[in-house]
């Protein structure tokens, strides 16, 4: 990877305030760019709703109390009061339309930007990301809080001015009553101090119970899915996952009870602090100036009383939401920094710039060697081949030998440290992934059923006009076509009644058909087949094959089969073992050399005597 991940010590480093202000920014500009209209509208009408909430609340309390104790025309009250009236009116009807109509259209654009750039880098970062576990949960944290905290940025601002706007205006006017009110209104200032200190914890919390979150997802996936029914019936395997959901559940009280008392008393310090100080001592004071002092010896007149009476308290919690506010724009920037991490990740295996030829070229490797990051010893050492045009390589081995490995660096999963690959005499780095990767049809041997349509599985595409011939030739050639056809909705049906409950629910070597027609279905000058029969028996494999080699002439093809019946078939067999190229020939060459291969071939050949394999195979 060619960025560090950050360590556990980093991670807790508070972040500065430049960097406070910059990851929200990063929010802001994120929704800017996809609607700034929704933005500019959300925002405005803050200062809006905060000033007609002045006005129409404490401003308009003083003034009717006021000029009726001192003897001023009703009819002015009822005058200011009307417009009033009428501007909230037709304020709050423009507003109410856009929140309930536009802005849900605009929420939903929102949105899908965000997740289109999560989907697109995630799909940009190579496979050495998926196995750093710290990586990892960058990844997944991105992807959980991105869009939370993305709007949540916008929210917090939103509140920011609106308190803000309040805050000014009922300011204002207790300056204008009595310079001192202001002292109590500050005092919530202080116990920001505290509010930072509860964010803080909470954000400490959350990161925390993610690790035990995602445990307990897991234990409740292997009662729930299918996958896992079999294995979890048949022993005691429950009885060890009931044991890890207890110890887990031990571990999010233990978690929840060490922050919990933290924010409890950071909790209690600022209610304390907001009404004890505040709003009672504010209250006695204008109380003691309009009952004692009174308004002829320079105290306050009743109306004034009666606003400080109902602003301090706004004023406090508007002070005190400030400060809120403020902790909450670092709180959203904590959880920023990963999303930005995750998106500002430069991948290592780089895009190149040429498109791969229409044509099929001879794909050459020329002393390759990997190790995995963090493993001791190399996966592959010292790989010396070339794939001709037209060729069929059958890679066989023992488990572990690299082959799966080998398959990935050629499909440009990962890039080696040694050693290069070359199609046509060009480094497959010059070339642009899209082209390069699309150049191959691939079954892997975890090969995923998604839960769509038979068509939209085998064509793995947007479909196109004539695509239903294809697919119903390709389902012919890979043995899926009898399952298919006696499915209700045939090529349109969905697979798995996850989503569907009409859907059609398959058997792996059902499942194994159905991924070996996207091979037929996709006319690439490459196809790579990892393990695609492991779920056949060996005849339906052999049969499998043989339609496989027919389909695919002319294409450049390297299988990997456990079973090594299947090699027969092949141009040329490689056998790998402790990473490198151990023996490679024709199927008769390396029988006849009696070596590795051919021990390994007559040990398998015994288990199938007699039967149409064995006959094939002799």
């Amino acid at each position: 990877m060619s960025k560090k991940v950050k360590s556990s010590k980093e991670k807790k480093k508070k972040l500065s305030f430049k960097t406070i202000i910059s990851n929200n920014l990063f929010a802001l500009k994120i929704i800017w760019t996809a609607s700034p209209v929704y933005l500019f509208i959300y925002l405005s009408s803050s200062i809006v709703y905060g000033t007609l909430e002045f006005l129409t609340g404490t401003y308009l309390l003083r003034r009717i109390v006021n000029d009726v104790s001192s003897g001023k025309p009703i009819s002015d009250v009822l005058i200011f009061t009307a417009i009033l009236g009428v501007a909230n009116l037709l304020i709050n009807l423009a507003l109410n339309w856009f929140w309930n109509v536009t802005s849900q259209r605009m929420h939903r654009s929102i949105s899908m930007y965000i997740q289109k750039m999560l989907f697109k880098k995630s799909a940009e970062v190579e496979l050495a990301c998926y196995e750093n576990p710290e990586f990892y949960d960058k990844y997944v944290r991105a992807m959980d809080e991105a869009e939370n905290r993305t709007l949540s940025v916008m929210r917090t601002l939103d509140n920011l001015i609106q308190r803000f706007t309040t805050l000014f205006a009922n300011s204002f006017l207790l300056f204008l009553i009595d310079p001192v009110l202001i002292l109590f209104g500050l005092f919530p200032l202080l116990l920001g101090f505290f509010k930072r200190l509860e964010n803080i914890n909470d954000h400490k919390f959350q990161l925390a119970r993610k690790p035990v979150n995602r445990r307990v997802e897991y234990i409740r996936r292997t009662f729930y899915l299918g996958e896992y029914a079999k294995e979890m019936r048949v022993g005691g395997m429950y009885e060890n996952m009931l044991r890890d959901f207890m110890e887990t559940t031990k571990a999010y009280i233990a978690l929840a009870k060490k922050f919990g008392v933290r924010s409890a008393i950071f909790g209690y310090i600022q209610k304390v602090g907001l009404e004890v100080v505040t709003i009672l001592g504010a209250t006695l004071y204008t109380v003691w100036s309009t009952m004692v002092i009174g308004y002829e010896n320079g105290g306050m007149q009743l109306g004034d009383c009666l606003v400080v009476l109902s602003s301090i308290g706004s004023i406090s919690y508007c002070l005190n939401n400030l400060v809120q506010n403020f902790a909450e724009f670092g709180e959203h920037a904590l959880f920023l920094e990963d999303v930005r991490y995750f998106l500002n990740y430069e991948p290592t295996v780089v895009d190149g710039s040429d498109k791969v030829p229409d044509e099929g070229r001879e794909i050459t490797v020329k002393n390759l060697s990997f190790k995995y990051e963090g493993a001791e010893h190399d996966t592959l050492k010292d790989i010396n081949f070339t794939l001709h045009k037209g060729e069929r390589i059958a890679l066989v081995g023992s488990n572990g030998s690299g082959k799966t490995t080998l398959i990935k660096l050629l499909l440009r999963l990962y890039d080696p440290q040694d050693g290069e690959i070359s199609l046509g005499g060009k480094n497959i780095k010059d070339f642009t992934l899209s082209s390069y990767r699309g150049s191959f049809s691939t079954v892997f041997q975890d090969f995923k059923m998604f839960s769509m349509s038979v068509k939209d599985n085998v064509l793995l595409r947007p479909e196109k006009e004539g695509d239903a011939e294809l697919v119903k030739n390709a389902l012919k050639e890979s043995g899926a076509a009898e399952r298919v056809e006696r499915m209700e909705k045939g090529l349109d049906t969905i697979l798995t009644r996850e989503f569907d409950d009409k859907g059609e629910n398959l058997s792996v070597g059902e499942q194994q058909k159905l991924s070996l027609a996207r091979i037929f279905a996709d006319h690439t000058p490459f196809v790579i087949l990892d393990e695609p029969s492991s779920a056949l028996d060996p005849i339906a494999e052999y049969k499998m094959f043989e339609n496989m080699m027919r389909a695919t002439e002319g294409r450049s093809v390297i299988f990997i089969s456990h079973r090594l019946s299947s090699a027969v078939l092949a141009d040329r067999v490689l056998l790998m073992d402790n990473g490198t190229i151990v023996e490679a020939g024709t199927h008769k060459e390396l029988m006849a050399k009696n070596g590795k291969y051919a021990e390994m071939f007559k040990r398998q050949a015994e288990n199938y005597l007699g039967s149409e394999v064995s006959k094939n195979e002799q």
